[in-house]
């Protein structure tokens, strides 16, 4: 009766139920280095003024940057966070 309880989830099923995902920030020709790094800075919590920095020079020159990875349920809010400060995002990646 008690052993249905008293399994432990294994990894497999665990990401099954909680999937994770990518938000990723697209180069666009409109916005500035400026309102991207702030936008990153306020959005995405944990983010520092330099990895903020940093990946918005990334976005520049390689035409994109994940700028989050984690459960899809917050993906799905930063990526629309970011979308509605003017940023041009790529469909949330499933991973």
């Amino acid at each position: 009766m008690f052993n249905s309880f008293s399994k432990v989830l294994d990894r497999k099923n665990s990401k099954a139920k909680y999937p994770e995902a990518r938000v990723i920030v697209l180069d666009d020709s409109f916005n500035t280095f400026q309102n991207v790094a702030n936008s990153l800075l306020t959005v995405i919590p944990s983010m520092n003024e330099k990895r903020a920095w940093d990946l918005t020079i990334k976005v520049d020159k390689t035409g994109s940057a994940e700028v989050w990875r984690g459960n899809l349920e917050q993906a799905e809010l930063y990526h629309e966070q970011l979308f509605s400060k003017g940023l041009t995002m790529a469909p949330i990646e499933k991973t």
